[in-house]
């Protein structure tokens, strides 16, 4: 009953002065749109790596010569490097017996023709017979290379589906020849269709057998990069430490020296991404975060002109025994319910805004609790501190003075 007529008092309080009420809700609406664009859209693209990345599944490591670079003294340093070959392969099939399963790969930009069709810089994988079972995409048709497929150096390729709509739509790609670079392959399978990320396909891609490949393009420049399965969850972190002694010991590294080599997993490729873009992220939020703090100074002003306004009421519902509490939780209600419809409109905008932003990167995004919270916080914050002077102000009138206030 109370709720109610407070709520009927602050909505008749609000229509009275739509044009001042209309303009303090739209400080409040572009407040909280702001945060919620930037929150949604940073959300957005952290799910997307997150998803991309959980490919791996959490049991598998990646091993490479240079796989993570944060300054440029990193860099230079680590461009020394030697690379990995294919006997450090072999010494880690045999030693680590905790790994389950090891696809050496390798990677090159190259054309690939199809008929009058033809593509520049697709991404050329070589990869094992068993890179299917290690990193998670799945097969749309057809299949993946076999184990006599890399053994006798079969011309085989297993391509994305956008080199399937390029060169094959509306028809079956499988036994079709194609050309990577200038020698001929025949297509055995099609990965399923896996979107865009950043503006860039994720399709665009040929895998062959790495006997193959090295025959093709050479032993690559950068070397071998190892993508690793542990036996368990639970064993990864001693799979790890075997390869990195068995590395350590064949590439001839000191005691006392640091691994002239990266191992990294998802989580740890996550957590540097999410720790590099920690400050960005707080620094965005905390510009956007003005325009909610010169809302909420409008909304002050504004509740200061209603009470000097309604002084006169005050005193008469003070005189009929209404007390302090009751003043003070009428004028926070009218505050409140200015700034919530703010918010719930600003939560609304802020997503369909941070959508079209994502979506032009190619990537989707679905309703954050964080964000929605974030703006629901904002919002009843803004209110509740913007509007408890006001409030008090009210509620501390002097019933007397009220009354013969002109």
């Amino acid at each position: 009953m109370v709720i109610g007529s407070l709520f009927r008092i602050a909505v008749s309080a609000l229509r009275a002065h739509r044009l001042r009420s209309g303009l303090t809700l739209l400080g409040i609406i572009i407040g909280v749109t702001s945060v919620m664009t930037i929150i949604s859209a940073l959300e957005g693209m952290a799910g997307a790596i997150e998803d991309d990345l959980s490919r791996l599944g959490p049991s598998t490591f990646i091993v490479q010569r240079i796989a993570i670079i944060t300054s440029e003294e990193m860099y230079w340093e680590k461009i020394k490097r030697k690379p990995i070959n294919f006997d450090a392969v072999e010494l880690i099939e045999k030693s680590c017996d905790l790994c389950e399963k090891i696809s050496p790969r390798a990677f090159q930009s190259s054309r690939i023709k199809y008929g009058d069709q033809s593509l520049r810089d697709i991404f050329v994988l070589g990869a094992t017979y068993n890179y299917v079972d290690i990193v998670d995409f799945e097969v749309a048709q057809g299949r993946f290379q076999s184990y006599e497929d890399d053994l006798y150096r079969r011309p085989v390729v297993f391509i994305g589906d956008m080199i399937r709509e390029t060169f094959f739509e509306g028809l079956d790609p499988i036994g079709k020849e194609i050309k990577v670079g200038a020698n001929r392959y025949t297509v055995i399978g099609v990965a399923k269709k896996r979107g865009s990320m950043f503006g860039h396909s994720q399709d665009d891609f040929v895998i062959i057998p790495l006997s193959v490949f090295s025959k093709q393009f050479g032993f690559p420049r950068r070397g071998l990069s190892l993508v690793i399965k542990a036996k368990s969850v639970d064993v990864l972190d001693d799979a790890m430490d075997q390869v990195r002694m068995v590395l350590r010991a064949q590439r001839h590294v000191p005691f006392d020296a640091p691994d002239d080599f990266d191992i990294v997993t998802a989580d740890s490729i996550l957590d540097l991404l999410n720790s590099l873009t920690k400050i960005f992220r707080m620094g965005l939020v905390g510009i956007s975060s003005i325009s909610v703090v010169v809302g909420g100074i409008v909304v002050m002003n504004i509740m200061m002109v209603s009470v000097t306004e309604r002084t006169r009421e005050i005193g008469i519902r003070k005189s009929v025994g209404a007390r302090r509490r009751h003043i003070l939780t009428q004028f926070l209600f009218e505050a409140l319910a200015l700034t919530l419809s703010g918010g719930l409109v600003g939560i609304f905008l802020g997503y369909v805004i941070a959508e079209a932003l994502v979506g032009m990167i190619d990537m989707q995004i679905t309703p954050s609790a964080l964000a929605i919270i974030a703006g629901l916080s904002i919002s009843t914050g803004t209110g509740l501190i913007f509007g408890i002077y006001p409030a008090l102000k009210a509620a501390r009138m002097d019933p007397i003075k009220a009354l013969s206030y002109e």
